[in-house]
């Protein structure tokens, strides 16, 4: 414990100064010995003692600890001394200051930055940080026009956030070249990619990703600083009546149309949550069930159990899977609408996946999913005006891949359709600046009653849904995240029923409420330094 409050007390000769922006001057975090002396620089034991209070575990790869974890890496154990080793063989110019970026709004993610600043100090690096505002998305994840340039197209040195993994995959597909903000092409990496999605034999893939972890062990594109549970937090107003539990971040057939709350003192039944919108709603390609509006505004083509194993129909009635693997036909309820009364048609399925393949923003097992479809490629290139693969015949729409996807399912149970009529024309580029993420319209149980941003979300049964009336009248969502206060203070005031948290401190103070329950779920979420190891800077 004494290191960290040492190592914290360091941070008081730094200043807080604005990051220096060059022209194309060269990145000293692209040396492998660079970003591995902040990994020996980092007490991440210790920060989980004491800033987390030992709901957390140190990290020594993306991939959580399980049978799929290799054995024997590299955990980068605290090592100042290696660490300043390591960065006099690269030459560190200690005149060179760090600039860090993040994206939650607490306290916590301050003084884990603040203690990050002071172990850096501590073996001769300079460090500054800041919290992304306006598109983050944009800002985390915008890549080079050049697939292969050497220069990056982000702003900043290293980005602490988060992966949540729908399938492991995800942890690295995010580094497919041409494709990462932060990880520039290398072939190495690329046949290692081509091993983890090139079959769908476990045996194989476990293989692979083992081999993937070594590599990543050296060459630490992330750096791995530890794993989280996710809480799951309820008032004992609400009843889910058989709901099963499971990954809240993502989407599975959790039963909401069967909850039930409790009345209030007028005989209302409203159910209060959080994660509504700020600015706008986000868009739901990126994270797919992370936001309320995602959860319920919109369905899927089908969708998953507790544990995200697809399952059964649900925008489609039914789906067949050919013997190869090569081909998936979904055939779409004709009793399925958008909230407006407009059918669900395969043509908005395919205009879809069209124009997901253009978003930067594109959740990374969506993305390799469309890529592997029959004239992708083509299409991507400019070489053809749809994408020969997807056939729509009517409420029927087949998907023929060129490669075998092993994920494909997952994704179809997670990847939501959006209303082509409300959409056509939208610059893929651009999209999450439309005017649809103002007033959304989708698919699901619930549709959009009335949004003030930055104040509240109100949304009510949608009574033309194909699955029949939800059950519970009005959700009041407000537009607090994971690590804001506001969630305590609503929750110990009674304006808060159901949620989802990785948080340490509303953990411990939604386990103190009487009336609030906390349920923990196992999840892949791994937290990380994401290094932008591009040659090359930008202005």
């Amino acid at each position: 414990m004494n290191r960290l409050y040492s190592a914290l007390a360091l941070s008081t000769a730094l200043t807080m100064t604005a990051p220096i922006a060059f022209a194309q001057v060269e990145n000293p975090l692209s040396d492998e010995r660079v970003r591995q002396a902040i990994a020996y620089a980092i007490d991440m034991e210790t920060i989980v003692d004491t800033l987390f209070e030992g709901m957390a575990v140190p990290a020594d790869s993306m991939i959580p600890n399980g049978p799929w974890h290799a054995d024997g890496l590299d955990d980068y154990a605290y090592n100042p001394d290696r660490a300043r080793e390591l960065l006099a063989e690269a030459g560190w110019d200690e005149d060179y200051v760090v600039d860090v970026v993040y994206y939650y709004g607490d306290q916590l993610t301050v003084d884990f930055m603040t203690a990050l600043q002071a172990y850096l100090a501590d073996v001769g690096m300079q460090m500054t940080f800041r919290r992304l505002e306006g598109d983050v998305i944009g800002e985390l994840t915008s890549v080079p026009e050049d697939p292969h340039s050497d220069v990056s197209a982000v702003d900043w040195d290293i980005a602490y956030g988060a992966k949540a993994a729908l399938v492991l995959h995800e942890y690295y597909n995010v580094y497919a070249d041409g494709h990462s903000a932060y990880t520039p092409s290398d072939p190495a990496r690329t046949e290692l990619l081509d091993r983890i999605n090139g079959t769908v034999d476990l045996e194989e893939q476990r293989v692979a990703f083992q081999d993937f972890q070594r590599y990543e062990s050296d060459a630490l594109s992330d750096i791995p600083l530890y794993y989280q549970q996710i809480y799951i937090f309820e008032s004992d107003r609400l009843d889910r009546n058989g709901g099963p539990y499971g990954n809240e971040q993502f989407n599975y057939d959790w039963n909401i149309l069967n909850w039930t709350i409790e009345p209030d003192e007028n005989g209302n039944e409203i159910m209060y949550t959080n994660k509504g919108p700020i600015q706008f709603f986000t868009q739901p390609w990126l994270n797919p069930g992370l936001t309320m509006g995602a959860k319920i505004l919109y369905d899927r083509l089908m969708t998953a159990d507790a544990a995200l194993v697809p399952t059964d129909g649900q925008l489609a009635e039914s789906f067949e899977v050919s013997e190869d693997g090569l081909s998936v036909t979904f055939d779409l309820r004709d009793n399925a609408t958008w909230h407006d009364g407009e059918p669900v048609t395969g043509d908005d399925v395919s205009w879809s996946v069209h124009t997901a393949l253009g978003v930067p923003s594109l959740n990374a097992v969506f993305a390799n999913t469309f890529r592997s479809l029959e004239g992708a490629e083509a299409y991507l290139d400019g070489e053809a005006d749809s994408i020969s693969g997807i056939v729509v015949d009517g409420d029927r729409i087949t998907f023929n891949f060129d490669t075998i996807d092993p994920n494909v399912l997952v994704t179809f149970s997670q990847f939501p359709p959006l209303p082509r009529h409300h959409l056509e024309g939208v610059n893929p580029l651009e999209f999450q600046q439309h005017p649809f993420w103002q007033y959304p319209i989708g698919s699901g149980p619930y549709r959009l009653e009335e949004v003030q941003m930055n104040d509240f979300a109100r949304f009510v049964p949608y009574e033309g849904y194909w699955g029949g009336i939800a059950n519970i009248d009005e959700i009041v969502a407000f537009p607090s995240e994971d690590n804001d206060p506001n969630v305590l203070q609503n929750a110990a005031a009674g304006r808060l029923d159901y949620g989802f948290t990785k948080s340490v401190s509303h953990v411990q103070g939604l386990e103190e409420m009487d009336h609030m329950r906390v349920i923990p779920a196992n999840i892949n979420y791994t937290r990380s330094l994401r290094i932008n190891a591009f040659p090359f800077q930008p202005s």
